[in-house]
């Protein structure tokens, strides 16, 4: 496994001066976005397929452990105030349980066991996606849980630092990035988690555009929980339907802070809940509702 062998680069990283270590892990990290390019045809797959599930009323499920299941754990809780994606709608499975999402419980990536149960008992179906990610690709718990999704004929995607490698062939559509030996020998918190969070950010991210979630780049589904968002909110419904940030904090209360549905209404006309119907009518994507 390349995440488990040593960085030529970096054999004498203590014996370098502050600047000198922030130096080079710098230009390490410019190794990592690059990486990610050759994968792209196939999380483009990953994405539509995804798409595809989560329009019918299936979830996505992210299953890792350590660092993987951490970054799991904070896109899928994102997604709720960014894109107002249904609680449950995404979700992470991560060794351990809630108690490694702040503590390290290094022994719960040893069982598979767990992530097959553990998967089960969310009623895992032939509707959902089940995606587990390992810097190393060898994490029993996620390998655990992608052969549980398997026999229930849930979707399966693995994402891995290796390749080859064993969660790889496990699923159906097979993500592998790898970066290489890390700065620290084995540190996988490093450039493959790293690696990770880019992945995760560019499948959820494409996942809620291809939803409708948003309108040129403006987060037109964002919930508006706090004053910055709801400044936010304004601010959107102000440039896209041309109106006043007055008249878009007035279209904001009457449509229950829903973004898309002020915009409707500012620029059809109607009700709420007739901007509401024509949004259905349209998968909820804002462009093609207003023409």
């Amino acid at each position: 496994m390349t995440t488990e062998d040593r960085n030529p680069r970096t054999t004498n990283l203590d014996a370098l001066s502050t600047i000198e270590v922030l130096d080079l892990m710098n230009r390490e990290d410019a190794g990592v976005a690059p990486a990610i390019r050759p994968a792209l045809p196939d999380i483009t797959r990953a994405v539509e397929a995804i798409a595809d599930r989560l329009r019918a009323g299936g979830r996505l499920i992210y299953v890792g452990a350590g660092t993987s299941g951490r970054l799991a754990m904070l896109d899928s809780v994102e997604l709720v105030p960014t894109f107002s994606a249904p609680p449950g709608q995404v979700m992470a499975l991560v060794a351990g349980g809630e108690a490694a999402l702040t503590r390290s419980i290094e022994g719960a990536e040893d069982d598979a066991e767990a992530g097959r149960a553990d998967l089960l008992a969310l009623g895992v179906g032939a509707g959902d996606a089940v995606l587990g990610l390992a810097a190393s690709g060898s994490t029993p718990y996620v390998i655990g849980a992608l052969r549980a999704a398997n026999e229930v004929g849930a979707l399966t995607i693995a994402l891995s630092g290796n390749d080859p490698a064993p969660i790889l062939d496990l699923a159906r559509i097979k993500i592998a990035v790898p970066v290489g030996p890390e700065v620290i020998t084995g540190s996988t918190r490093l450039k493959a988690g790293t690696a990770q969070k880019l992945v995760l950010n560019l499948i959820s991210t494409a996942v809620m555009v291809r939803l409708g979630k948003v309108y040129g780049n403006l987060m037109v589904d964002v919930q508006v929980t706090n004053a910055k968002l709801a400044r936010r909110a304004e601010g959107i419904v102000a440039e896209v339907a041309g109106v006043s940030e007055g008249e878009a904090r007035s279209l904001l209360e009457q449509s229950g802070h829903e973004v898309k549905t002020a915009i409707v209404v500012a620029l059809l006309g109607g009700t709420p809940d007739e901007a509401r119907r024509v949004l259905a009518d349209h998968r909820g994507i804002l462009r093609k509702a207003i023409g």
